[in-house]
């Protein structure tokens, strides 16, 4: 499993952002393509400072594998209003001029697709319960390295408390 960018979020929580410089802003608002562009770069690299670590490695593990991203496609698409508007346009085709009544070879084709988007379907579940897994898993270690570091930083506080206090009210008892 990859290391997250340690850069992106430390131990002192996240970092802050930076600004876009002056010359982009201005850029835009003049139509150049120039700073259109320099824009565009500049809002896709913040986005990925933005996102949590677990997210940026998922998907640069789903951009290596091919299998996966066509699965990520069929799926998207499948998830779309193209895809019901396409298949009333088939269907209703079908039945009015490829095939008589009872449509057997439609309801074949129409059974077998249903076998596939079933599949596509579960394989987008199983990635999301990685996906949540591995969240899960970083938001844990974090949340434990957080909460180490403010039991240390008490404890500190603590001390330092203590040793004001014994110095504060034993001077004065020395000073009498």
């Amino acid at each position: 499993m990859a290391k997250p960018d340690p850069g992106a979020e430390g131990s002192d929580g996240p970092r802050p952002q930076p600004e876009p410089p002056d010359h982009t802003r201005h850029a835009a608002g003049t139509g150049s393509q120039a700073g259109k562009g320099a824009d565009d770069r500049l809002a896709a690299q913040l986005d990925r400072i933005r996102q949590h670590p677990v997210v940026l490695e998922q998907q640069a593990k789903r951009a290596q594998d091919l299998q996966l991203r066509i699965a990520d496609r069929i799926t998207a698409f499948a998830g779309s209003m193209n895809f019901v508007y396409i298949h009333v346009t088939l269907f209703t085709i079908w039945m009015l001029f490829i095939e008589p009544k009872p449509w057997p070879t439609l309801t074949l084709v129409v059974s077998l697709e249903a076998i596939f988007l079933s599949t596509f379907v579960m394989i987008g579940q199983n990635r999301q319960a990685d996906f949540q897994q591995a969240k899960a898993d970083h938001d844990f270690t974090e949340e434990d390295l957080e909460l180490k570091t403010n039991t240390e930083l008490t404890r500190q506080i603590h001390a330092l408390t203590t040793e004001l206090h014994s110095r504060l009210l034993d001077e004065p008892a020395q000073q009498l």
